[in-house]
């Protein structure tokens, strides 16, 4: 298997600086680059010869999109480059979104460096690294409407506010109510949102 060249596309300098110093012992890297710079990263991939991108989901302050949304736009700019989401947001919706745009992988970042070089080998060499204990979970996605519900619900918002927030009748805000407790396997809007909360597809007010 020829050298692999690494980029980490990460806001935390401390931890892109650990991870450089513990991976650049391996003979298998080539070469393991850092970038805050996210407007040229198309241009970067290509200039560096990227094999594998290491993409954290929550950037910080260098972008407004996510890294999912991120890692989406750069596959399409360049299909051929491999990307794994390296994240501490570590829960099922984001593996599934990150299965379903193309990556060819998801860790945690307390993955410990020996793990994380045989999960970039396996990728470069056309394999996948996702965790297995998040695949044995069966997600069923819920649209941006369904996930807004739960949000407001979240909130403590009562469903005639929510209603007319939406601009939609109670009955049809009850239909789907009724879909979202079918997709996650609940019964309660108390429950649909405790779910939700853990899989992420809301967040806490």
């Amino acid at each position: 298997m020829s050298l692999i060249n690494i980029l980490l596309v990460d806001d935390h300098a401390l931890f892109s600086k650990s991870l450089t110093v513990a991976l650049e012992e391996y003979e298998e890297i080539q070469h393991f680059y850092t970038t805050r710079e996210l407007a040229s990263l198309p241009e970067q991939v290509r200039e560096k010869k990227i094999d594998i991108v290491l993409m954290d989901i929550n950037l910080g302050s260098l972008s407004r999109q996510d890294g999912l949304t991120l890692a989406s736009e750069l596959k399409k700019a360049v299909p051929s480059v491999k990307i794994i989401l390296l994240t501490g947001y570590d829960l099922p919706v984001y593996q599934y979104e990150a299965k379903k745009m193309g990556a060819a992988g998801f860790l945690n970042k307390n993955i410990n460096p020996e793990e994380l070089l045989h999960s970039l080998i396996r990728v470069a060499k056309g394999g996948s690294c996702f965790s297995s204990r998040q695949e044995e979970v069966k997600i069923e996605e819920l649209t941006g409407s369904e996930r807004r519900i739960l949000q407001l619900i979240s909130e403590g918002k009562k469903r005639k506010e929510i209603a007319c927030q939406l601009y939609i009748s109670e009955r049809t805000l009850s239909n789907h109510l009724q879909h979202i407790y079918e997709k996650l396997g609940v019964t309660s809007s108390i429950e649909a949102v405790t779910k939700a909360l853990k899989m992420g597809y809301i967040s806490l007010p």
